[in-house]
């Protein structure tokens, strides 16, 4: 029952899009009802910023498909099957079979293939000869004695192309050596898949001599590139998918070919053809590693060298401009840590604050810096006596003592930290690839760690010393004292006592946190692939898992730390220094002591900056976006108010493979 009512609702959510559509466009008004006419139709299913080189002209060749009515206008009944007919797996072979049966009975005919392939190919264009013996074998010797149902047209278009490229081969190829010019082939290229390729790559078409001496190109050649061509999108998926499983972003012709043949059952490409896909991504030096984005002007039809931007930078100051951006970049960095912390961070940390009070075996600080020389019975059995105790002494609001300083240093801590790692990251990142290597991942990661110690160790010290204080203070009759006591008490040195133990925990801690978040996100959630942006849960899942084994593996620094910033009462064993602290755990309490605290650790550390990392990833997008360029073709994520515009553009596919300017010059003449 579900999953009809789920099916429902997906139904009428896509009705009342493509009504949405309708009456966003539909101008024309007659008798009440409103229809669309050849530019509004158009308008419609031709999204602006489309990824493709198609013109307007040819999108209108899917109106007089539309238009069943023959009457110049398209009405909301036409429009609805219009849009069924999208949704069809065979749209673009449903489209060219209804456009080229002009007289509607449900075969085509010699006569109609012929007729309107003339009518929508310019004169200009490479002869096609309809009395070969490919067009014979399709339709008969005779003319109009046998006619092609849907079935066999879907055959007869599916063949079309690569019979067109033999002939205006031969037809170049006058002396019949097997060879043509340069020049020759860009015009066979430009006419027949011309509207794949960006300008870039149809510039550098005269280069495909360069694979083999000579100076001309062979028919081989020719079918190779227009294999390639015309497998762009399995091209796409096997350059995705190897360069996300290399090592370092890059692969060469060997990786491509090996990914190639380990994902099917027969060999996809050959030698010739990857070589081609190598020579047009490395720009003549095809033996080299390419990343993914080295492919992007032969893979996005739209792909403009970066020079060629219409944002173009002002020659004039423009390494200041850079360096000023880069500084307001990285400020801004600063200032949002402080802004969303504020919220998020502070959040985070009230919320698991209560646990934080008594990290220990059982899950609570103040049983972590029990120590085992205490004089006289140990003040908390075990974490539900810590629990109880501490609500009977001092009430609910015991389980946020020392909340204050730790809301005053959730800002300053994760902007530091969340800054410099970004920092380092940035600059040890290939701009190619994106990829960092493991090594500057942790030398990020942990210089993070290492910077904010000198900011949070202060604040650390006080907030223990506030937490510790408050059942002591009822069973031995004290006043409990407050931040401004503590600090003169403490002193500017007194400050930062256990600051070392401080950088032993906090520099792991985050040369393990940020690498496993980061890696979680591509690896576990596959962020980037295909486009794919993580959601809300995904990014919350990545940060939350990455601080469980950061939080857990740093524990025995944290029982150290909390040892030494934590003032001895009469009876307690005392610790000199970090090395000290470390043997006297271990040797009187015994290696398991110096993990108190660990589950707790998990508990507190990993929702904190599950939800801190969510708000900065949100945050962190405006208003400095990455300038890195996507590579943006078929295969990446479409939005769903795009869909119909994405359909539609892929019902021309078969017909454009009739000539890439099929339509453009009569789209209505036929």
């Amino acid at each position: 029952m579900r999953s009809v009512i789920r099916a429902v609702r997906v139904q009428d959510s896509e009705l009342k899009r493509w009504k949405r559509t309708f009456d966003a466009n539909a101008k024309v008004v007659l008798n009440g009802e409103k229809f669309l006419n050849a530019e509004q139709f158009v308008n419609a299913v031709a999204r602006s910023g489309d990824l493709s080189r198609i013109g307007r002209a040819q999108f209108a060749m899917l109106f007089r498909v539309a238009d069943t009515s023959k009457r110049g206008l398209v009405s909301w009944e036409d429009w609805t099957v219009f849009q069924t007919v999208l949704k069809r797996p065979d749209a673009d072979y449903y489209m060219a079979f209804q456009y080229f049966d002009v007289d509607d009975s449900g075969t085509i005919s010699f006569n109609e293939f012929k007729s309107v392939f003339q009518a929508n190919v310019a004169r200009d264009a490479i002869p096609f000869d309809f009395d070969c013996d490919w067009v014979k074998l399709h339709l008969g010797k005779k003319n109009g004695t046998h006619v092609l149902g849907y079935n066999e047209f879907t055959q007869l278009m599916k063949g079309l192309q690569g019979e067109r490229l033999r002939q205006a081969f031969k037809y170049f190829d006058d002396n019949q050596d097997g060879f043509i010019r340069p020049d020759q082939f860009k015009r066979i290229i430009l006419e027949i898949v011309g509207h794949k390729l960006s300008d870039a790559v149809i510039e550098r078409l005269p280069t495909l001599t360069a694979l083999t001496p000579g100076g001309r190109i062979s028919y081989s050649e020719v079918v190779a590139f227009h294999n390639v061509v015309r497998e762009m999108d399995m091209v796409e998926r096997v350059l995705r998918e190897a360069t996300e499983k290399s090592r370092d972003g890059r692969i060469d012709q060997h990786d491509f070919m090996n990914h190639a043949a380990a994902t099917s059952r027969y060999s996809l490409f050959t030698p010739m053809e990857a070589s081609i896909i190598f020579h047009f991504a490395g720009r003549g030096a095809a033996s080299q590693r390419l990343a993914f984005i080295d492919f992007a002007q032969l893979l996005d039809p739209r792909w403009r060298a970066p020079g060629d931007m219409d944002e173009k930078v002002p020659a004039t100051g423009s390494a200041l401009q850079n360096f000023l951006n880069g500084l307001a970049h990285s400020a801004y960095n600063f200032g949002l840590g402080g802004r969303f912390t504020c919220i998020a961070g502070a959040f985070g940390a009230t919320m698991v604050y209560p646990i934080d009070l008594g990290e220990s075996p059982d899950e609570f600080l103040s049983m972590q810096n029990q120590r085992s020389s205490v004089v006289g019975q140990l003040l908390y059995k075990n974490s539900m006596d810590c629990v109880r105790k501490v609500f009977q002494n001092e009430g609910f609001i015991g389980f946020y003592r020392g909340l204050g300083p730790q809301l005053v240093g959730v800002a300053p801590e994760k902007a530091i930290k969340l800054t410099v790692n970004d920092l380092v990251r940035g600059r040890a990142m290939d701009p190619e690839t994106g990829r960092i290597p493991l090594i500057w991942e942790l030398v990020a990661g942990g210089s993070a760690g290492g910077c904010q110690v000198i900011f949070t160790n202060p604040l650390e010290i006080v907030k223990i010393r506030l937490q510790m204080q408050g059942e002591v203070a009822k069973l031995e009759g004290a006043v409990p004292r407050g931040a401004v006591h503590i600090i003169r008490q403490l002193g500017l040195f007194g400050l930062y006592k256990g600051a070392s133990a401080c950088l032993l925990r906090d520099i792991p801690f985050s040369a393990i946190y940020f690498p496993a978040y980061s890696h979680l996100k591509s690896d576990l959630f596959h962020e980037g692939r295909h486009g794919k942006r993580l959601s809300f849960f995904e990014t919350l899942s990545a940060a939350a898992i990455a601080g469980m084994p950061a939080a857990y593996l740093t524990t025995p620094a944290d029982v150290v730390k909390t040892r030494l910033q934590t003032e001895a009462r009469k009876g307690e064993t005392h610790y000199r220094g970090l090395f000290d602290a470390f043997s006297k755990i271990y040797r009187e309490e015994g290696f398991k002591a110096l993990f108190k605290g660990g589950p707790a650790r998990i508990l507190r550390s990993s929702p904190q900056f599950g939800f801190t990392l969510v708000a900065y990833e949100y945050l962190h997008k405006y208003p400095f976006k990455d300038n890195q360029r996507e590579v943006e073709t078929a295969l990446t994520l479409t939005r769903p108010d795009d869909i119909s515009q994405t359909r539609a553009r892929n019902a021309l596919k078969i017909l454009l493979d009739v000539h890439g300017d099929f339509g453009r010059r009569s789209s209505g003449s036929s």
